[in-house]
């Protein structure tokens, strides 16, 4: 197996997180599921602080002075080895989405790109059951998989500096919405007034990796 076929690599970032990255050419979900299961098996190991998986990989955090970063590394591997993909847990939201207008300002743009109408654009963004893969980069962010490859778009090349909150949106081979508004090159296709974060909440994020959503159409707007 070569290193785009998914073979483990471990690596340190920093004196108390090792990360361990499984990822290939494309995103792979079986792997994904057994990073998820992975992550929870580790939660009980005395020593570390947080496991976060991302897309194919997964960031482990410790203490250093209880837990020896070569045995944590030896057990990455073992429990990767055994870690098994399944059935997902989580649960199905469904993400009401008002698509185009001003909420929407690249959709017409893509649609054009993608020598598609807006309409069918829509229908093929809306079409899949997304699984949240990751949560981070900002608090509440979705990382989702699942977009019809015929979608995959690279970047803006100049990133917006205020996308808002609830914004719907796709970048590169993934879809996601932003929990609040901030930078980002990826490309608005709607709005939704679902809010995945508040610090507030017993639980801040709404999402959790595992969950899936379902994007339903409420309007698309020229």
């Amino acid at each position: 197996m070569s290193e785009s076929d998914g073979n483990p690599r471990v690596s340190a970032e920093g004196a108390g997180s090792l990360l361990l990255d499984v990822a290939g050419e494309v995103f792979d979900q079986s792997r994904q599921e057994r990073i998820w299961t992975l992550a929870e098996a580790l939660k009980g190991l005395a020593g570390v602080l947080e496991t976060a998986p991302g897309m194919n990989n997964l960031m482990v955090v410790f203490d250093p002075l209880r837990l020896d970063p070569d045995l944590l590394q030896a057990k990455l591997l073992a429990g990767w080895e055994k870690a098994e993909a399944g059935h997902s847990r989580g649960r199905l939201v469904e993400i009401s989405v008002v698509y185009g207008g001003p909420g929407g300002a690249d959709l017409a743009e893509v649609a054009e790109a993608k020598g598609m109408t807006p309409r069918a654009l829509v229908e093929l963004h809306a079409a899949p059951v997304y699984s949240v893969a990751a949560v981070g980069a900002m608090p509440g962010f979705v990382y989702l998989s699942g977009l019809d490859p015929k979608l995959a778009i690279p970047r803006r090349a100049v990133p917006r500096m205020g996308v808002p909150e609830g914004s719907v949106i796709i970048g590169g081979a993934q879809a996601g919405i932003m929990p609040l508004t901030a930078p980002s090159g990826w490309h608005i296709l709607g709005h939704t007034d679902f809010h995945l974060f508040d610090p507030s909440r017993e639980q801040p994020a709404a999402l959790r990796p595992g969950d899936k959503i379902r994007f339903v159409p409420k309007e698309i707007l020229a």
